[in-house]
């Protein structure tokens, strides 16, 4: 009798995250003391063939559905494999979307190839959606993640998933927090990417990309390489190919996981700090007969400067602006100090704060003198309106 192989150790490593990251998602189908000789039936589950789309939903009819993020390259493809393994026993239904952002020659048939290796592990069902990239308003990178964005949450409404799996590894996190020190940005920038947000999960957070590349391997599969990560001209590729191996040459290794490890840190912190901010914010808004948002002088002025600058940017984010820079925070605290100007400050996005002066009144019959008031002067978005503004991701 032929010697099964060996389970690869990245991939158990990689089956453990992706169960973790799936807790009280996944069915409970096997005996928790066969896991280990389950595990090691990797034979079967490496060569897998696909199943026929005729019956492959059938034997789940009833599990959840998880949706792979899939665009062929190592990290997608790795996670796309990982994945299968719990629809092949049982724990879930696994399909996967591969979204073309037309932006490449030949990036139809690169879909496509993805598309038909995520079809070869089992996955089902399996969605290729084409987007249109406006890059008018946006940058290429930051326009590219909104159309992706959007065919990914098209797909998991449409097709009912309970989640969707997206590749980004510890080596990710690491060059999203050298980025977030580049452009000055605060807490929650320098927090990364996070392990979940709604239906997004990120299981190999803290997985390395060799251990995708090794996944793949394992597996067979022939990883698609995108070569936008060799052009210097995006910043994201000049830190993976420049700076990182800089960092970790002149410092020593073990700086990928210094600054992922920084990252889950920060997260809780900023975690802790939205919450507080928003209970501060909903003790202290009110609203203006005509559309404006007030925040008490007084109240604004007893809290720290951490959650003050957040309360000004929540009230800005429900009038409809996007996330307003430390500058401009900083310059709306000023009206506090009631010295020189009474504003008004641009928050962006057509919204504006300034300090009410004495004797005119902006709440019907009442004096608002003690107030900063945060208007939008140049959209429909009224309080309320809550704008869509996804974080930094690739």
């Amino acid at each position: 009798m032929a010697r099964r192989p060996r389970l690869l150790p990245a991939v158990g490593t990689a089956r453990n995250l992706l169960e973790a990251s799936l807790e009280g998602l996944l069915a409970d189908t096997a005996p928790r003391q066969g896991r280990r000789s389950r595990d090691a039936d990797e034979s079967s589950t490496a060569t897998a063939p696909a199943q026929d789309p005729s019956t492959a939903d059938a034997p789940g009819a009833g599990l959840p559905l998880v949706l792979v993020a899939c665009s062929g390259g190592p990290d997608s493809l790795a996670l796309a494999a990982v994945a299968g393994h719990f629809a092949h026993t049982g724990r879930c239904r696994v399909g996967a979307v591969v979204v073309d952002h037309a932006l490449q020659p030949g990036s139809a048939a690169t879909a496509e190839k993805a598309a038909g290796a995520a079809r070869d592990l089992g996955l089902q069902p399996v969605e290729v959606h084409r987007v249109r990239v406006d890059r008018d308003r946006m940058g290429p990178e930051a326009a590219a993640r909104s159309a992706r964005y959007a065919a990914l949450d098209e797909a998991a409404a449409g097709l009912g998933a309970s989640a969707v799996l997206l590749g980004h590894t510890l080596d990710d996190q690491a060059e999203q927090v050298l980025l977030g020190l580049a452009r000055g940005s605060g807490t929650r920038s320098l927090a990364g990417m996070p392990a979940r947000r709604g239906l997004y999960v990120r299981p190999f957070l803290d997985l390395r990309r060799a251990d995708t590349e090794a996944i793949c391997a394992f597996y067979g599969l022939d990883p698609w390489h995108d070569p936008t990560n060799l052009d210097p001209s995006f910043a994201r590729s000049r830190v993976r190919g420049d700076v990182l191996p800089f960092l970790e040459d002149q410092l020593g290794p073990g700086i990928a996981q210094a600054l992922a490890r920084t990252a889950r840190i920060l997260g809780q912190d900023a975690d802790h700090l939205e919450q507080l901010s928003a209970r501060e914010y909903a003790s202290l808004r009110v609203l203006g007969d005509d559309g404006t948002l007030l925040l008490p002088e007084d109240g604004l002025r007893a809290l720290p400067p951490a959650l003050r600058q957040r309360v000004l940017a929540l009230a800005a984010l429900e009038l409809g602006a996007f996330q307003p820079s430390f500058e401009r925070l900083r310059a709306a605290e000023s009206l506090l100090d009631r010295r020189g100007s009474a504003g008004p400050v641009q928050l962006g996005g057509k919204v504006s704060v300034h300090r009410q002066v004495r004797g005119r009144a902006v709440l019907r019959g009442e004096p608002s003198y003690g107030n900063l008031v945060l208007s939008n002067n140049g959209s429909n978005n009224g309080p309320g309106v809550k704008q869509s503004h996804r974080p930094t991701q690739e």
